[in-house]
């Protein structure tokens, strides 16, 4: 049981370094992806040990922090779309739309409560094995704290253009990458109800996700 919260616990750091953004966009198009990702999660870090409220799993807290420092340093937009496969292609904007606002929702309510377990964890960088031409890379880490190390895996991609840098679009605990894990969810109610009955169960998720505080 213990393990299991560690490794809830991972995947929060590891969506919130992922979403994590502290310093201005120009700056961060300078940076390489390694050193991103471990000043994001340094920062993360000691962000949720200062704020009692993220630490007692306040979703409106964190949902907050989501929209105010962390979507800017993610493709979300691709991470819902890689995570609802061919049928977002079919879907409207609205539903493109809808589904990005309760797949964000979901990541954040199912994993809140964890943070509360966030109290003398480190991060670790593993050697990074791109070359410095690559544009797609994984970033390698450890969450280190009480117990056996967590693997934590980001993969990024660098944005073309000036001033965008890296922006990270898939994260692996423990050897499962979340994209892969929410597809397979997923193609089971698009198969059966179509994009708005998938929309229709994340919305009804979140509101029991809620309910249950």
């Amino acid at each position: 049981m213990k393990r299991r919260v560690l490794v809830q616990a991972a995947t929060v750091l590891c969506a919130m370094g992922l979403f994590g953004g502290f310093m201005p966009q120009a700056f961060a198009a300078d940076e390489a992806p390694d050193a991103m990702i471990k000043r994001l999660s340094d920062e993360v870090l000691a962000a949720i040990r200062a704020d009692k409220s993220i630490q007692a799993g306040d979703t409106n807290k964190v949902l907050s922090l989501v929209d105010s420092k962390i979507m800017p340093n993610v493709d979300f937009r691709r991470m819902t779309a890689a995570a609802v496969g061919p049928a977002w292609r079919q879907a409207t904007p609205e539903q493109q739309k809808r589904l990005q606002d309760e797949f964000k929702i979901l990541l954040v309510r199912t994993y809140s409560g964890a943070l509360a377990q966030v109290n003398d964890q480190t991060i670790s960088l593993k050697p990074q094995r791109s070359s410095p031409t690559d544009t797609d890379v994984v970033v390698r880490t450890e969450v280190r704290g009480r117990g056996e190390p967590i693997e934590l895996d980001y993969r990024l991609e660098k944005t073309p253009g000036q001033g965008t840098g890296w922006k990270i679009y898939n994260l692996n605990v423990l050897g499962v990458w979340l994209v892969e894990t929410y597809r397979n969810q997923f193609a089971q109610e698009i198969n059966t109800k179509g994009v708005d009955g998938l929309i229709a169960a994340l919305s009804e998720r979140n509101k029991a996700n809620g309910q249950k505080g």
